[in-house]
């Protein structure tokens, strides 16, 4: 009897997607982070996966990848905040390691750039049988967590949550865990699902998270079978509902070329489904460099607008 194998792109699709990421000019402008106060919860896109998030008066990267190649994938868009701009960065969040979110060079610059800031390095946090990628590189601390296992860094509380992916850095290496987050202060909740399919489990985490805020992601499921491991936006848009949250924020989609559908077909296509189950205003678009604040004052009702750095100068 054959061994089963993980199913994967042929070489041919894989050359395709080296290709066209190779010939697609570099778009996109770099801006500074608009920094937030201390109750107020902010929300940088940066790219791809990557978010600047403020809350607690703390700073948190959530899968920072700010590199121009992943071995032979150039990036499309430029990160929206150049790393040199960050603030101090309090704790790193991995979702898993895959290399268009746990990107080694990356993550040796934010220590050493929160170092000169701060003259400490920041803590990380990572599935299962990740901790072993990072642990030479400088954090302070690795904390790894199973799903739903929690831990607080400052005043925020952050839970991990289960997610429909794969884990390996290379294919020989399934032992290692994935999933998401859900981070709470106060008032304040939102949830970064990491990279997943859809799955009965957003409506778990919603029952038992109630995250406020969503970013999920809806690019890379073309070929139909790559949904078996991410979300069309149909599928994003179907978590979303399932999570109950208030507001969602799209990514994963426009950086990278992962997957055969248009760099430019994700969002539309999300948009025009949003539209058409009335949920259009509960979607929020950022640009790479975008700042969304909410100010919370109190478990029900928020304020919120939308920042970049030239708005505030």
């Amino acid at each position: 009897m054959a061994k089963h194998r993980r199913s994967g792109p042929n070489f041919r699709f894989l050359l395709k997607l080296i290709t066209r990421s190779a010939l697609s000019p570099m778009e996109g402008e770099q801006r500074k982070p608009v920094l937030t106060d201390a109750s107020e919860l902010g929300v940088s896109f940066i790219g791809h996966s990557t978010f600047l998030l403020q809350m607690g008066g703390l700073n948190f990267l959530v899968d920072p990848v700010f590199a121009n190649w992943l071995v032979v994938l150039r990036r499309v868009r430029r990160p929206g905040i150049a790393l040199k701009d960050l603030p101090p960065i309090d704790a790193v969040l991995l979702t898993h390691a895959h290399m268009d979110h746990l990107n080694l060079p990356s993550l040796r610059r934010i220590i050493r750039h929160t170092r000169q800031l701060s003259g400490k390095s920041p803590i990380a946090v990572v599935p299962w049988n990740v901790a072993d990628l990072i642990k030479e590189l400088g954090f302070a601390r690795v904390e790894s967590l199973q799903w739903w296992e929690s831990l607080r860094v400052g005043d925020v509380e952050i839970t991990s949550t289960p997610a429909k992916h794969w884990g390996a850095r290379k294919m020989t290496d399934t032992h290692r865990g994935f999933g998401g987050y859900v981070l709470r202060h106060g008032a304040q909740s939102l949830y970064h699902s990491g990279d997943t399919a859809y799955f009965a489990g957003f409506r778990e985490i919603g029952a038992r998270l109630a995250p406020q805020i969503a970013l999920l992601p809806i690019g890379a499921y073309s070929p139909d079978g790559f949904r078996s491991v991410h979300t069309s936006p149909e599928d994003a848009l179907q978590a979303f509902i399932d999570l109950r949250a208030k507001t969602m924020i799209p990514m994963h989609y426009g950086t990278f070329c992962l997957s055969a559908e248009p760099m430019d077909e994700p969002l539309p296509r999300l948009l025009r489904a949003g539209r058409n189950d009335g949920m259009g205003d509960s979607i929020l678009p950022l640009g790479e460099g975008e700042t969304k604040i909410f100010s919370y004052n109190d478990a029900s009702a928020d304020t919120s607008k939308t920042l970049t750095a030239s708005e505030t100068a």
